[in-house]
């Protein structure tokens, strides 16, 4: 998760805006001269920078993202102005399988989630160029493997970094090749943004939280044996914190092959809610979809014990940001409402550990609720 543009930095950065897209052979060139294609608003083309400069955009609390890799597919989904195409609008309907979803909520256990949580922060750090990286992403395939019920595929999606994102499939009931495809994601990545390949970084909130309450989603559902109408993945992305580069990379690669996706949720921070201030499931209301942010706020209403409210996290912030930018339908509840006075202060850092006051697994269990429910409701059989 990255927070907060430095409007000051950006601005300066869009004095070097181009006109005309950016050429194949360019983009080449440039890659293998160790450059990154950095976009830093939808406003703007898409500017050259060195791995340095992009450590020292993260420092400076500037969000981007990584379109190195992606960007001649993304600008087929772009209108001439830059702006992020708007898709058809789905029809959601409200929550219909209550019965069902309840049975299934009361098998989340925070106690998993806190012993995969451990296990997972026990790395050194999960930076997506670090050998403690790929071993981490190697660990979740292996968990998600060790979950996974007959006929479910779990596998890896390689990339040009150490760190692979890691992909769980299961097939709805008779779907054919065009079916919609309902998505969970997390990123797996943390980082030491004062020493990124070395630092320590538990990354326990930031996103140890989402990971394992996809880890425990993927465990309730398989178990209680699972059988939806139409197909549901889980996604574990690599290189969230460099630019949502793992995520970028698949949202690319499923546009170019025409997946149909009904909807995809992002948890990216789940646990963390600031002393003194009410809890809520914030819906981050910025380069996200209207009705499916109107969708998951009844899931809210009927599945947990927090209200809804919303919130925004500006461009680039987390990996929805690549399926917006893609075309399709991305929606992310967030912890708490973002910003300065609000935000976990320890995310990026070695302190962010499930000790940091505010840090609740009761918090992170609501958020469970609402992505098993989600899940549900959009892959089995309408009842309307």
């Amino acid at each position: 998760m990255k927070f907060h543009l430095t409007l000051s930095l950006v601005a300066a950065t869009l004095a070097l805006v181009r006109a005309a897209p950016i050429l194949s052979g360019e983009i080449h060139a440039k890659a293998a001269q160790g450059l990154r294609l950095i976009s830093l608003s939808e406003d703007s083309d898409p500017v050259w920078k060195t791995e340095d400069q992009k450590l020292e955009l993260m420092r400076q609390q500037v969000n981007f993202i990584d379109m190195t890799e992606t960007y001649e597919v993304m600008q087929s989904v772009r209108t001439s102005k830059g702006k992020f195409r708007v898709h058809a609008a789905a029809a959601y309907g409200a929550p219909s399988h209550k019965d069902e979803v309840d049975k299934l909520l009361g098998q989340l256990s925070t106690d998993k989630m806190q012993s995969n949580l451990k296990t997972l922060s026990d790395f050194n750090n999960r930076y997506y160029k670090s050998e403690t990286g790929a071993q981490a992403s190697a660990w979740i395939l292996k968990t998600a493997k060790d979950l996974a019920g007959e006929g479910i595929s779990v596998e890896e999606f390689n990339h040009d970094w150490a760190q692979s994102s890691v992909i769980v499939k299961i097939g709805g009931q008779g779907d054919s090749k065009d079916a919609p495809v309902t998505i969970l994601g997390a990123h797996m990545d943390s980082i030491n943004q004062g020493d990124p390949m070395d630092g320590r970084a538990p990354g326990m909130d930031d996103d140890g939280s989402g990971t394992v309450n996809l880890l425990e989603i993927l465990r309730v559902l398989t178990a209680g044996g699972f059988k939806p109408s139409t197909p549901v993945e889980f996604h574990w992305y690599a290189g969230e914190e460099g630019g949502l580069l793992g995520s970028q990379a698949i949202a690319a690669e499923y546009k170019k092959s025409g997946v149909n996706v009904k909807g995809f949720m992002q948890l990216d921070m789940t646990a963390y809610f600031k002393p003194g201030t009410s809890a809520s499931i914030a819906l981050v209301t910025d380069n996200t979809d209207a009705s499916l942010n109107d969708f998951v706020k009844q899931l809210v209403e009927t599945y947990t014990k927090l209200p809804a409210a919303t919130t925004k996290c500006g461009y680039g912030c987390s990996d929805h940001a690549s399926w917006t930018g893609a075309g399709f339908p991305a929606v992310m509840p967030f912890e708490a409402d973002i910003g300065p006075a609000n935000d976990n202060p320890k995310i990026h850092t070695s302190g962010d550990e499930a000790s940091v006051e505010g840090f609740s697994w009761e918090h992170s269990l609501e958020f469970a609720k609402l992505a098993l429910a989600y899940v549900y409701e959009l892959s089995a059989e309408s009842k309307q």
